[in-house]
């Protein structure tokens, strides 16, 4: 059942890069239930005809159009009442960022090392696309250092081709962060379980973390927080559909913008939308960094008739809603806000309930993208 080719992943500490997304192959179906989770699996083409019969099936009741709307317009009511009732005991820190996403980490003193790619004899390297076309075994990914726009020379190379003279200058004023040079921002951050990791990591670095959730009371709870520290972090209440909302930084300012199960949350039609306002604020050269729920995960598979909104998109018993992603959606929606493809895995893994005997497929999207550099003039 385990597939034939593993990818291999940017190694951000030298010598031979671990296996992304878990590395516990199952290689022979008998030791099925000797884990509760195994990775890289290959589905079975019974078990992809199940999970589409499913999805049919709950998918065929929908919630009446007139009653939609509430979805919507309600979102932030149904969010904070969320993190009122679970507060910051619902998710558990993802510890797992950093070894997913070592671009997270500013390079140099305290940061992380000068990024590697390469490949062990036991770890195949990716197609071409998987990890940007054209890369060949061996060979050292291409370095791209961020440009900052706040500097005399990032305005020079980077407003010059990005944005008109007299409106790059005015966006140039005090700013939470205006002195780090390396800069990120979590949308969607809930209770903080990635903010404080990244927080706990980038001290001594310079490095700075900006966050924002639609619910104010989950925005609350990362202020909260007993590591909350205003010297290394800025956390803030936005509605990222809002088309003329102001963020408290600059366009061409950010080195990273983290993405991790919240794209989903949005109505499909508004999501394109988001990517492309986001992207102004990377900085060329900056990356997204994008995990989210696949097309026939377990939790899509487990929806009531009568819980469908729209094909793939749901809304959970408490209001928020849900959405699930293909690898080919992920790509359309990068690559049409003019961003390169890093990365686009689909994470496919079985969780086995051992003392019941069960086992669940799950299915994830992991993907990097990045903001091509301007051309040289």
């Amino acid at each position: 059942m385990g597939w034939g080719r593993v990818f291999c992943r940017l190694n951000s500490r030298g010598g031979r890069p671990p296996t992304p997304l878990g590395a516990r192959i199952l290689t022979n179906p008998e030791d099925i239930f000797q884990h509760n989770m195994w990775d890289h699996v290959q589905w079975t083409e019974e078990a992809k005809e199940e999970a589409r019969q499913k999805t049919n099936e709950n998918s065929s009741s929908r919630i009446p159009s007139e009653e939609q709307g509430k979805y919507d317009t309600d979102a932030c009511k149904y969010w904070d009442s969320f993190y009122e009732r679970h507060q910051d005991r619902f998710f558990k820190d993802r510890k797992w960022l950093f070894l997913e996403f070592p671009e997270l980490l500013p390079s140099g003193p305290g940061g992380r090392a000068t990024e590697e790619r390469e490949c062990g004899p036991q770890t195949p390297c990716p197609e071409p696309g998987g990890f940007g076309k054209d890369r060949k075994m061996g060979q050292q990914a291409p370095s791209h250092q961020p440009i900052d726009p706040l500097t005399i020379e990032g305005q020079q190379s980077c407003y010059r081709d990005w944005k008109d003279p007299v409106e790059a200058a005015r966006q140039i004023s005090s700013f939470p962060g205006e002195h780090a040079p390396f800069r990120i921002l979590e949308v969607g951050c809930g209770a903080g379980n990635s903010v404080f990791p990244i927080v706990n990591s980038i001290k001594h670095t310079g490095a700075f973390v900006y966050c924002c959730d639609f619910s104010s009371r989950a925005v609350q709870l990362v202020k909260d927080h007993p590591d909350y520290d205003q010297s290394l972090c800025h956390a803030f209440v936005q509605d990222i559909c809002d088309e003329v909302a102001s963020f408290p930084f600059p366009p061409l300012s950010l080195d990273v913008i983290l993405l991790v199960f919240v794209l989903s949350s949005i109505h499909p039609e508004r999501v394109q939308g988001v990517v492309n306002r986001l992207s102004e604020f990377l900085k060329p050269g900056g990356i997204f960094l994008f995990r989210d729920h696949g097309r026939y995960d377990l939790s899509q598979l487990r929806f009531k008739k009568g819980r469908c909104l729209s094909d793939n998109f749901y809304t959970r018993g408490d209001g928020t809603c849900v959405y699930f992603f293909t690898k080919d959606e992920v790509h359309s929606l990068f690559s049409n806000a003019g961003l390169e493809e890093i990365q686009n895995l689909e994470d496919r893994r079985i969780q086995v309930n051992r003392a019941k005997k069960i086992v669940m497929y799950r299915v994830w999207m992991q993907s990097k993208y990045r903001k091509t550099l301007p051309a040289p003039s």
